[in-house]
């Protein structure tokens, strides 16, 4: 299993092969702890991960319609849930490239929603097919995030909105504490209880360390040509929502 790039790390520089490797990786991983994936978010984030898909969707409202929405790297369709009981009838489709983790939440989802295994990095859809493109917990895993911000702006409608709910690295010195104790220690531990498999729990807690901070994922948004770019912090920076619109 490769460890997620330091925090200083370009992304964008990984070869082919290394991206190769973290994507095969991050996919058996998550395959393998897809039976107490769900047990595990709840218990360790004390139930508070179902507000902050809340305040993800306070931010769809205005593009509910009859234009499909995309909920990327929806993993065990917690998100995609959510959606779908505020708006039943609006069209959603989910995809996760973990074959494991969709089938792990299927019978969250009824029609008119569908699951598509594919990857975040090279959808199969056409160009601004898509109101809006969400994404759970899912950028910091991706082997090239700027490619996912890419794609998620190119299968966007024009005023379509981009909106990514994310365990940010960390810049507060209370916010670095709590990731110290939790995500270094409390998760990997938990994990291993829980699942047995204290390493891809390890994984999690590294993926955090090592991917972008808010301030810097939303200048990956604008540069890839979202407008609009916004961000806040919930529950003292633990996890955050960034959002923009094509």
């Amino acid at each position: 299993m490769r460890s997620a790039p330091s925090p200083t790390a370009d992304l964008s520089a990984r070869t082919a092969d290394a991206a190769g490797s973290h994507a095969l990786g991050v996919r058996r991983m998550f395959d393998r702890i897809s039976p107490t994936y769900d047990t595990l978010n709840h218990l360790l984030s004390f139930g508070i991960d179902r507000r902050w898909r809340d305040r993800v969707l306070s931010l769809l409202a205005e593009h509910a319609g009859p234009l499909p929405w995309l909920d990327s790297c929806a993993g065990t369709l917690d998100l995609s849930a959510a959606m779908q009981s505020r708006w039943p009838d609006q069209p959603l489709c989910a995809v996760d490239f973990a074959r494991d983790m969709l089938l792990a939440g299927r019978s969250k989802l009824r029609p008119p929603a569908r699951t598509l295994v594919c990857d975040a990095m090279r959808l199969p859809f056409p160009a601004g097919r898509f109101a809006a493109v969400t994404c759970g917990f899912g950028m910091r895993n991706l082997s090239d995030p700027q490619l996912g911000v890419a794609e998620a702006y190119r299968v966007l409608e024009p005023g379509g909105r981009f909106v990514v709910l994310e365990f940010f690295r960390p810049t507060r010195l209370s916010t670095r504490l709590f990731h110290a104790v939790y995500a270094r220690w409390l998760l990997p531990l938990v994990g291993r209880w829980v699942s047995g498999d204290g390493e891809g729990y390890g994984y999690l807690s590294r993926s955090m360390r090592g991917f972008l901070s808010r301030a810097e994922f939303e200048r990956e948004l604008s540069a890839a040509g979202f407008r609009d770019v916004r961000g806040i912090d919930l529950t003292l920076g633990v996890a955050s929502i960034v959002w923009g619109v094509k």
